[in-house]
């Protein structure tokens, strides 16, 4: 990974939410570095070290069981942040954070999240409010994997991917065996419903990419999960102003 100099903190919503005064606390300690795809910033069962607050790209939050398998229990773009409890004190991870689409990231040691928390009571209530959040799109996403088809849930998938990322982007990288642990669905299975969505006319899928073709439709074919975390469990509706500064 290599650091960028550009100054795009407030590319990420709930930086950009922080009132100015207390932002210019926050600003002294947060680097920018771009990140690959598969880089792992946060290993389930250790402290929390580092808070991360996408710019762009978007990292995935992991259940990892004891065989090593793992499944996705929440995503995080620019609209949130990973290990922002580690602000409110001493924590440990409870899921792996994973890269999953390649991207510019700010961050910041959880200690010196911690020591501005202490001063700033807005920081205190943002980190609070999101944190519940991620809480309610986990347990979301868990009954979504349990209860409904791999079809539905990668519609639903791809649908959270492009609204966690900035700008019109309707491409994205994604291979066979990544999109298997997301989903916890076998790899032959992920081909097969890939395809159906592309019969459909809803994505174009080859090796290795996937391109939204007709989002409406993707929404059709999504369960109601999608519909659930985007409009009932974002930021804003938690009383977080996103509006920019």
């Amino acid at each position: 990974m290599a650091n960028e100099k550009l100054d795009g903190h407030l590319r990420n919503r709930l930086l950009a939410a922080v009132p100015a005064s207390d932002f210019s606390l926050l600003k002294p300690d947060l680097r920018a570095t771009v990140f690959k795809q598969g880089a792992v910033v946060q290993q389930e069962g250790e402290f929390i070290e580092h808070v991360y607050f996408p710019q762009t790209g978007m990292i995935s939050l992991l259940v990892i069981t004891q065989e090593g398998g793992g499944i996705e229990a929440a995503t995080i773009g620019f609209e949130g942040a990973v290990g922002a409890n580690g602000g409110l004190g001493k924590r440990r991870a409870f899921t792996r954070g994973v890269i999953q689409l390649p991207g510019t990231i700010s961050h910041i040691p959880a200690s010196d999240l911690k020591r501005v928390v202490g001063r700033s009571n807005a920081i205190r209530d943002i980190i609070s409010r999101y944190t519940e959040v991620l809480l309610v799109e986990a347990q979301q996403i868990a009954a979504c994997n349990a209860l409904h088809d791999a079809e539905a849930r990668l519609a639903r998938w791809l649908l959270q991917t492009q609204d966690r990322t900035p700008g019109p982007a309707s491409s994205f990288p994604f291979t066979q065996e990544f999109l298997s642990q997301m989903l916890g669905i076998r790899r032959t299975t992920v081909t097969l419903v890939a395809r159906a969505l592309q019969r459909a006319g809803l994505i174009r899928y080859t090796r290795g990419k996937i391109v939204i073709l007709d989002r409406p439709g993707l929404e059709e074919a999504a369960c109601e999960c999608y519909r659930v975390i985007q409009h009932e469990t974002l930021p804003a509706t938690m009383g977080i102003d996103l509006k920019p500064r």
